[in-house]
C-alpha cells in the first residue's frame, strides 16, 4: 500500500475525515470538479453558501486579478435552500466523503431557517458564514462584533441537529475575541479566514474595477495573515479549526497545521488548477514521508514555538 503507515484522518466536531483537505466555500462545485478528480479523495467538501431564498449576486464586473490573488464581489449568488435540497444535495450525497454545507443569511432568523431545513438531510456539518451583512444592524457584518457573533451562534445551535463551524471574517481588530465569543455559545468548530476587504482602481478609466468598488481578497497574498490568525485563534480556543487562505501547495497546508489548524480548505488555488485539492493532498503526503511524520498530530507537535 502506497501510504502504508500514514494516518491522515482528522476529527472535526465528532466527524472523522479521511484526510485534512477540504474545499473552500465559494470556489467549489462538485459537478465541475468531479470532471478533474475523484471527489472521494477529499477529506470533506464544503459547498457554496446557501440562503433562505435565491440571491442573484452582485452586478458585473465582480472579479478582478491582483498581485498574488484575486478580488471578488460575487455576492453569495445561490439558488436558495429549497432548490439546493431538491437539485444539488442528491448529487453531493453520492460521494463517500464528508459533506459540509455553508449557510448564509442577512438576519439571525434567515440563518436559522436554512439550518432547520438542513436538519433532515445527509449533510454532516454546517459552516455558518458570519461575514454576511446584518441588515437589521445597518449592514454591519455579524462577524465583526463579538455580541452579534455570539448571538447568531447561540440561535443556530438551538435549531441545528448538525455540528456547526463558525466561519470568521479577518476584517476585525481582534479575531481571537470573536473566536472566544462563538466558542462560548457552543460552536463546534471554527473556520478561518474568510476574504480580506480589498479594492482595485483602473487608472486608465479612472474608475473602480469592481462594480461594488470593494470585494474580498483571496489567494497567496493573504496567507501570512491567515496563518497568523489561525495561530492566534488556536491559542484562544480549544475547539477544532479549519484553516484557509492562500493555500497553494502541500507545504502551505503544513504551515496551517503547524499554526494550529486541524484541517485546511483549498479555495483560490482550485480556480487556477481545478485539481489543486488532490495535488495538495499528495504533496502533504510526500512531506510527511520525507519528515517521517505519521499523523497530523506529529506535524503539529513538531512546531517549535519559541
Amino acid at each position: 500500500m502506497k501510504n502504508k503507515g500514514l494516518d491522515l484522518r482528522v476529527t472535526i466536531a465528532g466527524i472523522t475525515l479521511n484526510n485534512p483537505i477540504t474545499t473552500a466555500s465559494g470556489t467549489f462545485s462538485a459537478r465541475e470538479s468531479s470532471a478533474f478528480y475523484n471527489i472521494n479523495e477529499l477529506g470533506a467538501m464544503i459547498t457554496k453558501g446557501v440562503s433562505t431564498i435565491p440571491w442573484p449576486g452582485n452586478p458585473t464586473p465582480r472579479i478582478a486579478e491582483v498581485y498574488g490573488g484575486m478580488i471578488n464581489s460575487i455576492g453569495l449568488q445561490n439558488p436558495g435552500i429549497d432548490v439546493f435540497i431538491k437539485e444539488e444535495l442528491p448529487f453531493l450525497e453520492q460521494f463517500d466523503t464528508a459533506l459540509i454545507v455553508n449557510v448564509a443569511g442577512r438576519t439571525v432568523e434567515e440563518y436559522c431557517e436554512v439550518v432547520e431545513k438542513l436538519n433532515d438531510t445527509k449533510a454532516d456539518m454546517l459552516e455558518i458564514n458570519i461575514s454576511c451583512p446584518n441588515i437589521k444592524e445597518g449592514g454591519i457584518s455579524f462577524g465583526t462584533d463579538p455580541k452579534m457573533a455570539a448571538e447568531v451562534t447561540k440561535q443556530v445551535k438551538t435549531r441545528s441537529q448538525k455540528p456547526i463551524l463558525m466561519k470568521l471574517t479577518p476584517n476585525v481588530g481582534d479575531v481571537a475575541e470573536i473566536a472566544r465569543a462563538v466558542e462560548s455559545e457552543g460552536a463546534d468548530g471554527i473556520s478561518l479566514i474568510n476574504t480580506l476587504l480589498g479594492m482595485r482602481i483602473d487608472v486608465h478609466k479612472k474608475t473602480p474595477v469592481l462594480f461594488n468598488r470593494m470585494g474580498g481578497l483571496s489567494g497567496p497574498a493573504v496567507k501570512p495573515v491567515a496563518v497568523r490568525m489561525v495561530y492566534q485563534v488556536r491559542r484562544a480556543v480549544t475547539i477544532p479549526i479549519v484553516g484557509m487562505g492562500g493555500i497553494m501547495s502541500g507545504e502551505d497546508a503544513v504551515e496551517f497545521i503547524m499554526a494550529g489548524a486541524d484541517a485546511v480548505s483549498v479555495g483560490t488555488a482550485a480556480l487556477v488548477d481545478p485539481a489543486a485539492p488532490v495535488r495538495i493532498k499528495k504533496e502533504l503526503i510526500e512531506y510527511m514521508k520525507k519528515n517521517n511524520f505519521k499523523t497530523m498530530k506529529d506535524i503539529r507537535d513538531s512546531f517549535q514555538d519559541r
